[in-house]
Formats: C-alpha cells, structure tokens, sequence
C-alpha cells in the first residue's frame, strides 16, 4: 500500500466528512435534552406537577448523544491516553503504537459490540419493546438501535484513524514543515 496514495487521503477525508456530519448533528440532541431537563424541574418544583415523560426522554437523549458523538470524539483525538510514556516518543512511534493498539484491542471490541448490538436492537424492534418501569411506556427500539449504529461510526472513523496512522508510521519522515502539515490532516474543522 502506498503511503502517500490519493485514493487513501480521498477515503479518508470522505469517512471523516461523514463522521464530523453525524457529530454536528448529533451535537443538536443536546437542545431537546436540556429542554426536557428544564420542563420537568419546572414543572416538578414550580407547579408540582412532575412528567411521566421527562427522566425517560432525557437518559434516551444522553445515551443517544454519548454513543453517536464518540465517533467525532475518536476523530478529534478526544479520548483519554493514559499512557505517560506516550507523549514523549516520536510520532512515528506514536502512529505505530495507536495502529497496534486499533487492530488488537479497537477493532475486535468494536466488531463484537456491532455484533451483539445489532442483535439487541433487532429482538427488541421484532417485540416492538418498551421501557416497563415507566409509566409513560416508550418503545425502546429506537435508543437500542443507537448501540449498532455508533459501533459503524466507530468502525469507520476507526479505518479512517488507521489509514493516517500508517502514512505517519511508515511514510517519508514527517520531521519539520512536513510534520506540521500531517499533523494537521487527521483534524476536522468545525
């Protein structure tokens, strides 16, 4: 595989496209969340009149929210490294390293959570279930399908992160001005 290919840099710029699109718009799920938060504590406390509604909507809208965004925080470089030695090996090394750590620990997780996930939302959306400890009664297919769903966006931000982890870890040497370039290309504007 060539390290500097076009196509990769073109594939890479589609998946991260799509991934910053779902991130932004994922990000809007934080207005309706809030909004529901507000309405109940008013409701609840000003005019002691709690929902049946507001808890369910606003753990569905959390959960949707954190699940579907960790793509764009994967692709941002938002996710905790609690390696202290990594900060201070080349980024050459450190491309090695993320791009060992994607193919033995990431993507196997990753796949297997697809996996059941799916199977998850697929036994809930044929019993059409609901959440029984409420008593508002929501169908739950619809959250349960977040889980499959944010596994995807994983999974191709997670090919995306490897294709720029190989040109950086086997590539022309990304010292100097050639550096500071690379170092920018795995960065989506918002």
């Amino acid at each position: 595989m060539s390290t500097s290919s076009p196509m990769v840099a073109r594939v890479t710029r589609a998946i991260d496209a799509v991934v910053l699109a779902c991130g932004k718009a994922v990000a809007w799920l934080i207005l309706p969340m809030v909004l529901s938060l507000v309405w109940e504590v008013t409701a609840r406390y000003g005019f002691n009149a709690p929902t049946e509604w507001a808890y369910d909507m606003t753990f569905m809208l959390y959960g949707t929210f954190f699940m579907l965004g960790s793509a764009w925080t994967l692709q941002r470089g938002g996710h905790i490294r609690t390696d202290s030695f990594y900060a201070n090996w080349t980024r050459r090394t450190q491309a090695r390293v993320d791009l060992a750590c994607y193919i033995v620990f990431f993507f196997p997780a990753l796949v297997i959570l697809a996996w059941l996930g799916s199977e998850y939302f697929w036994k809930s959306f044929q019993q059409n279930e609901r959440i029984v400890t409420s008593p508002w009664l929501p169908i739950v297919w619809p959250f349960k399908f977040v889980i499959p769903a944010a596994s995807v966006l994983l999974l191709l931000q997670g090919v995306s992160e490897c294709l720029k982890c190989w040109r950086r870890a086997f590539g022309p040497d990304d010292d100097g001005a050639a550096g500071a370039a690379a170092a920018g290309e795995g960065e989506a504007t918002t």
